[in-house]
């Protein structure tokens, strides 16, 4: 059974039983419409044979399997687009298990991560020559989850090995004192989280000291030097969902049964839970409606002309070919091997003709109308002063 499935059957429980924020809910109903017709779509006519074909439209939940694998997609290659030519290195920055609960009842603490690793970063790089001031370029993603779906956020980065200086100047960096990374970033969070929770922290701020004496856990894979390489790390490890599809194996009605593989040994583990509780660990890493889970510092996040000359990993030149294979007709091509505007009577390509929305057409000159209108504002004046 289609995971998609599962929130269908069980919409009023997950409402009235589990009582979910109001994000999820609004992430829970969209999948659920997910290619409905009703909600509009686009109709596409063969010129040679008279054959029409409807397309529904997609939800565009991160939540939903479907439209989620679309996003993760996109994330990826947008974030591939950005890469500099040259070595990365991946850092994993983890926090102690009892600061968990924290984030997971203020998820707007979650924005203390991303702070807290943006500054450690900044200053190991500063400290390398003050004067020149090294700048490297670095990817965060937020993952809230663990394989065993459990509440576990944790920072994923991806750091050039090496710093920009201001005056044009590369410098290559092929060591890193983890010592300083671990303690810097436990250092960093604490005082973060104390700032935005107030003095009530200052007794777990303690006994976290003490008992993280080495300061938190920094992992570093090995350093990722082909910039194909970075790419395919990308969009497999950094880009994906929470769950896929795959690790789904079985649904009787009450329970789910998946699995995962051990992080310590690999080791092949299977689960099963009572279906509220497999959903209950899937919506709590639905994040707040317009937080950003990937965020750019340092060389990836300016845009200074000078930054500009140094050489990226994806040719610019090819961004249009790469976005081209991401729309949906050719990822449908690709994942089920055929071409879903191919006419199934003459086999000739179906042609756009009209766009259907809630059940009524909209015009092509309306269509036209609504996407040019921001650039005719922007060409009278300020956007804010626009009608």
């Amino acid at each position: 059974m289609p995971f998609q499935v599962l929130p269908h059957l069980h919409f009023e429980e997950i409402q009235y039983i589990l009582h979910p924020r109001p994000v999820v809910m609004e992430n829970i109903e969209k999948m659920i419409n997910c290619g409905d017709p009703s909600y509009g779509g686009a109709m596409y006519g063969c010129p040679h044979c008279g054959n029409f074909k409807f397309v529904p439209f997609r939800c565009h939940s991160k939540f939903c399997p479907t439209c989620g694998n679309k996003y993760c997609i996109d994330r990826s290659t947008k974030m591939s687009f950005k890469l500099l030519h040259g070595p990365h290195r991946h850092l994993v920055f983890t926090i102690d298990e009892k600061l968990r609960p924290f984030f997971l009842e203020d998820r707007s603490l979650l924005d203390c991560l991303f702070r807290s690793v943006r500054s450690v970063i900044m200053e190991l790089f500063h400290k390398l020559n003050k004067r020149k001031n090294f700048v490297p370029g670095f990817v965060c993603v937020l993952h809230t989850f663990g394989r065993p779906l459990e509440w576990n956020p944790h920072i994923h980065c991806l750091l050039t090995e090496g710093g920009f200086s201001d005056d044009g100047f590369w410098r290559n960096v092929n060591y890193f004192n983890y010592t300083y990374l671990r303690k810097a970033f436990q250092t960093a969070l604490l005082n973060e989280m104390e700032k935005k929770i107030g003095p009530s922290f200052k007794k777990m701020k303690g006994a976290i000291y003490r008992k993280d004496k080495e300061g938190f856990y920094v992992y570093a894979k090995p350093n990722l030097c082909d910039p194909d390489t970075v790419v395919k790390y990308i969009s497999r490890y950094l880009g994906r969902p929470t769950i896929a599809s795959s690790r789904v194996d079985s649904y009787d009605g009450e329970n789910v049964t998946f699995h995962y593989n051990k992080h310590e040994d690999d080791s092949y583990v299977e689960k099963t839970l009572p279906v509220l509780d497999f959903i209950q660990l899937l919506i709590q890493h639905i994040p707040e409606k317009h937080f950003k889970i990937t965020r750019y510092y340092g060389l990836y996040a300016r845009r200074r002309e000078l930054d500009k000359t140094i050489r990226k990993a994806v040719d610019p030149c090819k961004h249009k070919i790469i976005l081209d294979w991401n729309q949906w007709r050719n990822l449908i091509f690709l994942s089920f091997g055929y071409d879903p505007l191919e006419c199934p009577k003459c086999k000739h390509k179906m042609v756009f003709m009209e766009l259907y929305q809630k059940h009524k057409r909209v015009p092509l000159e309306e269509l036209y109308e609504k996407a040019m209108a921001p650039y005719r504002c922007q060409s009278k004046g300020p956007p804010g002063k626009c009608a």
